[in-house]
C-alpha cells in the first residue's frame, strides 16, 4: 500500500496544475497582507469607530492573529476549487490518458488501488493546507507581530487574548482540513464516473454551490435538510473562535462556547467522507475495464 500511494503522489506532484494552487494560495495570501501592511489601519480605523466612542481601545489591533483570521475568511471559500483540481483528476485522468485500463490488469485489488488513490489525494490536501496554514499565519505573524484579537461580528465583539489564539488557530486548521477532505472524497467520487478530469472538477464546484444557496435560503423546505449538507458544517471552524463568559461577563480563557456543535459538525463531515469513498470503492470495484 505505501508504495501504491508513493506512486500515486508521483504521479500527482509531476502534473504542473498540482502547483497552480499552492502558487495561488500564496499569491492570494501576499495580496490581503501587503493591502493591510500599507491600509490597514485605517481599514481597521474604520470598523471600529463605532466601537471608539463608546469604549476605550488600546493595544496593538492589527497584528498577525487578526490578519490571519481575515485570510482563512476570505480563502477557505475558494480552496474547494483549489483542491478539486487535483481529486478530480485521480481516475478521470487515469481513464483519459488510457492507463486505467493497464493499471486494472496489475495484481493489485480494485479496493486497493482506489484507497491508494484517495490517500494520495488526502495528503495533497493536507500539505495544502499545511502551505495556507503557513504562510497566512505564521508569515502574518512574522510580519504584523502578536496581539489580542478583536473578531467583528454583525451583533458582538470577541476580544481574544494573544496568549489564548495560538492553540485555536491549530484546532481550526485542522477542522478545515477535515472540511476540505470532504471535498476531496466528493470530487474523487465524481471522478470515478468520469472520463476527463473537466467533468469532476466542474461538477464538484457545482455541488458546493449549491449546496451552499440553499444552505442560505430561509425556506421551510430545506430546513429539513441543511443541518446534513456539508457545507453547513464546513465554516464550523470559527466557533475555535467563541469564547465562553463568566458571571462577571469575563472571557475564560481557553473555553469554547459551543464545543457540542463543533464536534457534531466535524462527525457529520467525517460521515460524507465515509459514505464518499464508499460509494466510489462499490462503483469502481463492478466498474467495466473496456468503458
Amino acid at each position: 500500500m505505501i508504495s501504491l500511494v508513493r506512486i500515486e503522489l508521483f504521479k500527482i506532484f509531476r502534473k504542473p496544475r498540482t502547483y497552480i494552487s499552492f502558487a495561488a494560495v500564496i499569491i492570494i495570501i501576499w495580496l490581503i497582507q501587503l493591502g493591510f501592511y500599507a491600509e490597514g489601519e485605517k481599514y481597521l480605523g474604520f470598523s471600529l469607530q463605532g466601537m471608539s466612542e463608546s469604549f476605550l481601545i488600546e493595544g496593538k489591533i492589527l497584528n498577525g492573529f487578526l490578519v490571519c483570521f481575515i485570510i482563512l475568511q476570505t480563502l477557505l471559500v475558494h480552496i474547494p476549487l483549489l483542491v478539486a483540481l487535483v481529486a478530480g483528476d485521480m481516475v478521470s485522468g487515469e481513464a483519459n490518458q488510457g492507463t486505467l485500463r493497464m493499471l486494472l490488469t496489475r495484481p493489485v485489488s480494485r479496493t486497493k488501488l482506489l484507497i491508494s488513490k484517495f490517500i494520495a489525494a488526502t495528503m495533497y490536501t493536507i500539505g495544502l493546507l499545511i502551505w495556507l496554514a503557513i504562510w497566512s499565519l505564521f508569515f502574518s505573524l512574522f510580519i504584523f507581530g502578536k496581539g489580542d484579537m478583536l473578531i467583528m461580528k454583525s451583533d458582538v465583539v470577541t476580544q481574544i487574548l494573544s496568549s489564548d489564539a495560538l492553540w485555536r488557530y491549530f484546532a481550526a486548521f485542522c477542522f478545515a482540513t477535515l472540511a476540505m477532505i470532504t471535498v476531496t472524497s466528493l470530487a474523487f467520487l465524481l471522478s470515478v464516473f468520469a472520463s476527463n478530469s473537466i467533468g469532476p472538477i466542474i461538477a464538484t464546484m457545482a455541488v458546493v454551490v449549491l449546496f451552499t444557496i440553499i444552505q442560505t435560503l430561509d425556506l421551510p423546505l430545506f430546513n429539513a435538510v441543511k443541518p446534513f449538507l456539508f457545507t453547513t458544517h464546513m465554516l464550523a471552524w470559527k466557533g475555535f473562535f467563541d469564547v465562553q463568559m463568566n458571571e462577571a461577563n469575563e472571557q475564560i480563557v481557553g473555553s469554547i462556547q459551543d464545543m457540542s456543535g463543533i464536534l457534531w459538525s466535524g462527525a457529520i463531515l467525517a460521515v460524507h467522507i465515509l459514505f464518499f469513498l464508499g460509494v466510489a470503492i462499490f462503483i469502481f470495484r463492478r466498474k467495466d475495464i473496456l468503458t
